[in-house]
């Protein structure tokens, strides 16, 4: 499934994305090894449910464009939210973020309160939680030689990666985890990987704004898969000690990637924390 169906110029980059739904708008943001792809599952029926949906690759993620020359940490992810949310006319959005999607949302909550009505983080990235070990042995291996990799080499260590995100193996399999591969199957598509994706897998961009966390006002709640391996379940719980009257919903057999492991519970939880739609004006 195609999630995303359109492109947008923000900032002088172009992100792929998609806008459905006239209602309160809420931000779905990825995490990584990924794409929008993730939220295949879970956005349609939010849309459903009256809000107003808007889903984007990250820049140098996906189907998003993989510039040469431009800064795409969470740090500059961040600041790209507040343009994305300026050319969408969103004053003010629910954040529901995964993974390093999760430090963005962080991030955004932090520097620019009045703009998140509510935010949602979902086995996220926090303080000195990454990058994971195994991922830490990949950026000491092959960051600096990543360009002579071949392709299945490339496969073979990726699958074995995403089949760390779930709880249920026998789901990253099939046509899913080639969904999960699509972009990285050219020597662009590889090289995008390591340069955007993992060479920004540096926690000092949650370790920065740990101090912080406990002037947030807007409701939170954190959404983990009990059998997450990347992220343990005691980062879940020192965010919720954290972050005042923040809830803290745990998934029990499920992974990293929740959303594929229990699909049907993530969009309770969303919908739950999300209530029922405020009336918004439509966009134009």
């Amino acid at each position: 499934m195609t999630l995303l169906t359109d492109s947008l110029i923000v900032d002088g980059v172009r992100l792929a994305y998609r806008d459905r739904g006239q209602g309160e708008p809420v931000i779905f943001i990825h995490g990584t090894p990924s794409h929008s792809y993730e939220w295949r599952q879970v956005v349609p029926h939010i849309e459903a449910t009256g809000f107003r949906a808007v889903t984007y690759d990250l820049l140098g993620y996906g189907l998003s464009e993989r510039p040469v020359d431009r800064d795409t940490s969470v740090a500059a992810q961040t600041n790209l939210l507040e343009h994305l949310l300026d050319a969408l006319d969103i004053d003010q959005a629910s954040i529901v973020a995964h993974d390093i999607g999760g430090a963005i949302g962080q991030r955004f909550a932090v520097a620019h309160p009045e703009r998140v009505r509510r935010l949602m983080i979902v086995d996220s990235v926090s303080y000195d939680s990454w990058p994971s070990s195994t991922w830490r042995k990949i950026i000491d291996e092959n960051l600096d030689d990543f360009t002579s990799m071949s392709q299945d080499a490339f496969n073979t260590l990726l699958t074995r990666q995403l089949k760390m995100t779930v709880a249920d193996e026998s789901l990253m399999t099939g046509d899913v985890l080639q969904a999960y591969l699509a972009p990285h199957q050219s020597a662009p598509g590889r090289v995008s990987f390591f340069e955007h994706q993992v060479r920004h897998y540096d926690s000092k961009y949650t370790e920065e704004i740990s101090d912080q966390l406990g002037r947030l006002t807007m409701p939170v709640r954190i959404l983990w898969g009990e059998e997450d391996r990347w992220q343990p379940l005691h980062y879940a719980k020192r965010l919720s000690g954290d972050i005042p009257d923040a809830d803290l919903v745990v998934v029990p057999k499920a992974g990293h990637f929740v959303m594929e492991d229990a699909p049907e519970r993530v969009v309770h939880e969303i919908n739950d924390f999300l209530g029922t739609p405020a009336p918004v004006t439509a966009h134009g």
